[in-house]
């Protein structure tokens, strides 16, 4: 049975979707799950995240073979297979695929395909690219005996995030309490459900074709995508942005949600507080981050040798609590026991 593949996404930026992910991992990994992250984001944010920059040279360097996700597909853009990643073994449970600002070249072969795999006969290259970032990560979760892999990657609806989403079972959708990003959230929702729609068709197309008999064990991902959830920033206060601005936009994220990405009709009397497709209000740790960032580790890992004294020291608990909460929650909505 393959691990889930969890994708935090929003076609809007800036909504903290890395920093969400790598505690997360950290997270998961600390609860005894074994957690394969891969970094999808042609900006390759999260494997700058988890690695310093003399590491991340060494890797992008080193052409050979799988060294990055780009390196695992680029052998489909000439006359190649998919080569099998090569994880960064972070700590105990948690390994990276990492990123590439190559992998954004990948867009154009991924979009020429898309429309040759609805033809009559040699479909199995275009289903194989199109299916290719899956290859990956099943590949790697493989590797390691994963039990979920969570994925990032960069806000927009192109070809590559298309490919991504076609990968993933399960779906949560980080959000600022802004115009931004409710109007992504409302593109959002109608483009999940036509993706998952049209790769159905392909899916039914590649089993009526002659082809599949030939390849008996060419598996391909469902394109479940099923949305678990959003998670809210939390208000950071500013002279410039008041509470009242603040309200105005989190209080329409539970129907926006309801209305766009589930179907479902608005419920004036839900709030994000008592909603429970929120899974979670994501606090604002200020120099907690610039000083986790720097010793390269989650907040809720920091000691008093890192700086983390006094209050600090309360707001390092207080981060693997909610952090903590946020896992076993979601944990529970994609049936991973813990």
């Amino acid at each position: 049975m393959n691990p889930p593949v969890l994708t935090f996404f929003n076609n809007k930026g800036g909504v903290g979707k890395t920093s969400l992910i790598y505690h997360l991992a950290w997270m998961f990994a600390s609860l005894r799950k074994r957690v394969v992250v891969v970094d999808l984001d042609p900006q390759a944010n999260m494997t700058a995240a988890f690695l310093d920059e003399e590491r991340i040279e060494e890797i992008w360097g080193n052409t050979s073979q799988g060294s990055t996700i780009f390196q695992c597909v680029k052998p489909l853009t000439g006359v190649g297979d998919i080569a099998a990643p090569v994880l960064q073994n972070i700590v105990n449970d948690l390994y990276l695929v990492p990123g590439d600002v190559n992998l954004s070249s990948y867009e154009e072969v991924l979009s020429s395909e898309w429309p040759n795999s609805m033809g009559d006969n040699n479909l199995y290259r275009p289903m194989r690219i199109l299916s290719s970032f899956w290859q990956v990560m099943q590949m790697a979760a493989s590797k390691v005996q994963a039990d979920i892999i969570l994925v990032d990657i960069g806000p927009n609806l192109g070809a590559i995030n298309r490919s991504v989403l076609l990968a993933t079972d399960y779906v949560v959708i980080p959000l600022g309490a802004d115009l931004f990003s409710l109007q992504g959230l409302k593109n959002l929702g109608p483009t999940l459900k036509s993706w998952k729609s049209l790769w159905q068709k392909r899916l039914d197309n590649w089993k009526e074709s002659l082809e599949m008999q030939n390849y008996p064990d060419f598996q391909l991902p469902r394109g479940k995508m099923t949305p678990i959830g959003y998670l809210c920033q939390q208000h950071s206060v500013r002279l410039d942005r008041p509470v009242k601005a603040y309200d105005k936009w989190v209080t329409r994220i539970p129907n926006i949600y309801r209305e766009s990405v589930l179907s479902e009709p608005a419920n004036p009397a839900i709030e994000p507080v008592n909603d429970p497709y929120c899974l979670a209000t994501i606090k604002h740790y200020r120099s907690l981050i610039p000083m986790a960032q720097e010793h390269r580790k989650p907040i809720f890992n920091l000691t008093s040798a890192d700086g983390a004294i006094g209050s600090h020291a309360n707001a390092v608990q207080d981060a693997r609590k909610d952090f903590k909460q946020l896992a076993e929650k979601i944990a529970h909505q994609i049936d991973l026991r813990l």
